[in-house]
This record gives structure tokens, C-alpha cells and sequence, in this order.
């Protein structure tokens, strides 16, 4: 609660409970939380793989060079 003074200024009174409410807190905990996952979720990936006939290629590539 404010009281104004002679001045029009309003001040706060001493002992005055300011309280947030429940989704003042609950809000960046749940969007830390879903970014979080989001980042430590794709321990799943898997590579790209290769064009099979890239691949096919390379290999004998190595075995010409390796003779």
C-alpha cells in the first residue's frame, strides 16, 4: 500500500508483503527445463551416412593404394 505525501511522491509503507505469484517462478523453471532437454535430448543421433557408391569408391581407393 503507498500513502501520498505533500509532496505527491508515493512512498511505500514499511512492512508491506510483496509476494510473486505461482507462475512468476513456475515459467523460467519450465523453459530452463525444456531447453535443458531439448539439448541433452539427442543422445540418439546418429551420423549421416554415405552415398553407398561414395563409399564403395573410397574403399577401393584405399586397397589400389595400399598394394
Amino acid at each position: 500500500m503507498t500513502a501520498r505525501t505533500p509532496t505527491g511522491v508515493r512512498t511505500r509503507q514499511a512492512g508491506v508483503d510483496t509476494r510473486l505469484p505461482w507462475w512468476a517462478l513456475a515459467l523460467p523453471v519450465a523453459a530452463f527445463v525444456a531447453l535443458f532437454l531439448l539439448i541433452a535430448g539427442p543422445g540418439e543421433a546418429q551420423a549421416v551416412g554415405r552415398d553407398p557408391g561414395i563409399a564403395h569408391i573410397l574403399e577401393q581407393l584405399q586397397q589400389t593404394l595400399s598394394l
